[in-house]
């Protein structure tokens, strides 16, 4: 089976063959995902795209970040990322950078 058909995958009928294509067809534009955030400098709220944010997953907890810009006050800023929060980040199309140590 290719990856583009949906044919004799378990929970899927044995009907006509589907191609990706051919499921999406109908699909006009996707949703950019948004997420809240909060500057801790000037306190503003307030809402951010995908691409505004950026992780950094590192070999420990305290090495594991996300980071962007606050649109009000231009201050950089630097957040902790929990397993819940990398999930959400990365599953929501953020930019990842994996860091790993040397030596």
């Amino acid at each position: 089976m290719s990856e583009s058909t949906m044919t004799g995958v378990q929970g899927v009928s044995d009907g006509p063959e589907m191609t990706v294509a051919t499921a999406f067809a109908g699909m006009k534009s996707v949703v950019p995902v948004m997420f809240r955030a909060g500057c801790p400098d000037c306190r503003g709220s307030f809402e951010l795209a995908a691409s505004a944010l950026r992780l950094a997953i590192g070999a420990t907890s305290r090495t594991t970040f996300y980071s962007f810009t606050c649109p009000d006050c231009g201050a950089a800023v630097r957040k902790p990322a929990g397993e819940r929060i990398v999930e959400l980040l990365v599953g929501g199309g953020v930019r990842t950078l994996r860091l790993t140590s040397v030596g």
